[in-house]
């Protein structure tokens, strides 16, 4: 009994440092769980776009009389158009009018040079993309409109207006939510007339071709 005495203070003091010891040692630190990731929306192609767009053209025109001769240069105009994407596919339609400034002359069996020129061009087009979030990819192809002009010494200048066809390709990009900027080439070929006498040709088949490689760049603004 009189140990069981002695010995009850002493647990009791072993207790209670072991329980002060518990006091004192910190807590562990709080865990909180990370935040969920910000989700950043794919863009979206679809809707109704205006824009403009320059660049400049190279290409061919033949006469019957003369032969072909080099054409060149610079092109500028306005572009409108609406976009529908499905999945990653972006289905579209666009159009465009260009004021142009291409032209090339020969001299060759023309003695004080014969010149072909273009000075507008507009086309109506499909355009079938790939949407790859802010980049897209795309083929285009439709119809091509604009006059081809004949002049040669002497003569009075031969103009027509034709429809004919385009197909090309391009890429365009989203750098902020309302503007696209792309680059594009298209091949256009205006086909011909037959200008004849009023070409100073002595063949009443005297037809006039042309045909255009453009390459430009255009900046798009979308509601």
């Amino acid at each position: 009994m009189k140990r069981m005495c002695l010995a009850l203070p002493a647990l009791v003091a072993l207790t209670g440092g072991v329980a002060a010891a518990d006091l004192t040692r910190p807590l562990p630190p709080a865990y909180y769980p990370p935040p969920p990731p910000v989700i950043v929306p794919l863009y979206n192609w679809t809707g109704f776009y205006i824009g403009v767009n320059g660049g400049g053209g190279f290409g061919n025109s033949n006469w019957d009389s003369t032969g072909g001769r080099d054409v060149s240069g610079w092109l500028a105009g306005a572009t409108a158009g609406y976009n529908f994407q499905f999945g990653q596919a972006v289905l579209g339609v666009e159009g465009d009018i260009d004021w142009t400034n291409i032209n090339g002359s020969t001299t060759n069996s023309c003695p004080g040079s014969c010149e072909t020129s273009n000075t507008w061009l507009s086309t109506v087009r499909g355009r079938l993309g790939y949407a790859a979030d802010r980049f897209m990819p795309y083929i285009t192809g439709g119809a091509a409109f604009g006059n081809v002009r004949a002049q040669a010494p002497g003569l009075a200048l031969t103009s027509t207006e034709n429809a004919s066809w385009t197909v090309g390709a391009g890429l365009e990009t989203a750098p902020a939510p309302h503007w696209t900027a792309k680059v594009e080439y298209l091949y256009v070929d205006l086909g011909s007339f037959n200008c004849g006498l009023n070409c100073g040709s002595s063949l009443v088949t005297d037809n006039v071709s042309l045909h255009t490689n453009i390459l430009r760049a255009g900046l798009n603004y979308r509601f």
